[in-house]
């Protein structure tokens, strides 16, 4: 299994992160990797959601929908994105590591017959696009 890992230190409280990670309707104000496409519609675990992603600032969004898998409130979220032989799971994980800083943890773990198709073609794209989000997350909750 393949897999992808992102992290970066926030000067902000946990809370605040899984705030603007968690309510997906306030994407659309830093985020530039994931894009909501049901803004009324919350996470919620066993449900899909409907998302898009661009990897790349200036690509075109790719549509799917995954399924919600774990949501640890303040913690925790992640979700299963699949088609017939590709597997892509998204975790995020936040870590309190002092007063009011929390690291931001991003793991993408790919597995299916076609992932060693797919991956040599997104593996990099995919990689910039998680470190532009954690970055992006970071700038946005350490203004607030």
């Amino acid at each position: 299994m393949a897999s992808l890992y992102t992290e970066i230190d926030i000067d902000a409280p946990k809370q605040v992160v899984w705030q603007a990670l968690f309510q997906k309707e306030e994407w659309k104000y830093w985020n530039t990797l994931l894009y909501d496409r049901d803004p009324k519609t919350p996470f919620r675990q066993g449900r899909e959601a409907f998302l898009s992603v661009r990897r790349l600032p200036n690509d075109e969004e790719t549509e799917f929908e995954p399924l919600v898998t774990k949501i640890q409130p303040k913690l925790y979220l992640s979700w299963v994105s699949s088609i017939p032989g590709f597997r892509n799971q998204y975790v995020f994980e936040l870590q309190e590591i002092g007063v009011d800083r929390t690291r931001y943890v991003h793991t993408n773990s790919f597995s299916g017959v076609l992932s060693r198709v797919f991956l040599p073609f997104i593996r990099e794209d995919e990689k910039r696009g998680n470190q532009r989000m954690a970055r992006e997350l970071k700038r946005y909750v350490e203004r607030l």
